[in-house]
């Protein structure tokens, strides 16, 4: 066992060390557009539908889920 704790388990964490500086490090030489952050938001929106799904087009959850969903309407009476 000691032998384990002296030799083996340093040994592991240093190789998982290695491997996760060499696979972030990777980043360098992907193409300029792979190595950007992924966007948050879609660049051209192409209608306001594609960014309000109607209540039956959100897998199928019932309608008192929509403000989670959706957002609050911007007319309170809606509620």
């Amino acid at each position: 066992m000691a032998f384990f704790r002296q030799y083996i388990a340093p040994l592991i964490v240093v190789l998982v060390f290695v491997f996760s500086l060499v696979v972030v490090s990777a980043r360098i030489f992907l193409p300029n557009d792979m190595a950007a952050p992924a966007p948050i938001e879609e660049a051209n929106p192409t209608s306001d539908k594609a960014q309000t799904p109607d209540d039956a087009a959100v897998a199928g959850l019932p309608p008192s889920l929509a403000p989670f969903i959706q957002g609050l309407p911007n007319d309170p009476a809606q509620l």
